[in-house]
């Protein structure tokens, strides 16, 4: 009978909220089982950094979006600075979480990720058809650039809904849209709870998608 087996550069790692320096020399040494470890375990699981002064908040939030998005609170996580307490960005690694980071909310749900998918193709058409049409040159800019990631993006199994307009005709992008700043305001006047610049979601079809995205991040 063999040992369970763990790579070197996994067992320096053993605070729930180890550095971003410490989680990028793991994930670039380690190689690709540390990096699925690191994206099962410290990226998703757990109570994220944000909330450890009060548990309790995370879980009511977690509730509160599921009701909003129609999703189970199981399959509501945090991920970006808010969860380890620094950024894994590569441009900002090991910058601390605080009032002027952003919440980066992923959830894993087929359903709700087919639902922003319909929200996207919907819009794509209209968008290509002319049917809607950007207010300005920026605006315009900005959704020939989502409409060319978002598909590749939906290959990938997971979706921004930032990147979808926030209009009366895609009901679900604009649901989210109006929850995310309405998380804000209620964390703003809760006691214990982070205080965030803002709030946004990225929906995964498959806790695989989420993992194999998560990979790629940390190389």
């Amino acid at each position: 009978m063999d040992p369970f087996k763990v790579s070197d550069p996994l067992k320096t790692i053993s605070d729930h909220y180890p550095s971003a320096t410490s989680i990028r020399e793991v994930a670039n040494k380690g190689g690709e089982q540390a990096r699925i470890a690191l994206a099962r375990l410290w990226l998703s699981e757990g109570i994220p950094f944000a909330f450890k002064d009060c548990p309790g908040v995370y879980e009511s939030v977690r509730t509160w979006l599921s009701g909003r998005l129609r999703v189970n609170p199981k399959e509501i996580n945090i991920t970006g600075s808010a969860r380890l307490g620094q950024s894994l960005s590569p441009r900002q690694v090991g910058k601390p979480f605080d009032s002027d980071s952003d919440l980066d909310i992923f959830i894993v749900s087929k359903t709700l990720f087919e639902k922003l998918r319909d929200d996207f193709n919907k819009w794509s058409y209209e968008f290509e058809s002319g049917i809607v049409k950007p207010l300005n040159k920026r605006e315009a800019y900005f959704w020939k650039d989502n409409n060319s990631r978002g598909q590749k993006l939906l290959q990938r199994g997971f979706i921004d809904s930032k990147i979808i307009p926030n209009l009366e005709s895609y009901k679900i992008t604009k649901n989210i849209h109006q929850t995310m700043w309405l998380l804000k305001e209620k964390l703003q006047i809760t006691s214990y709870a982070p205080k965030i610049a803002k709030a946004s979601v990225r929906c995964y079809e498959s806790w695989e998608a989420y993992v194999r995205q998560t990979i790629i991040n940390l190389m």
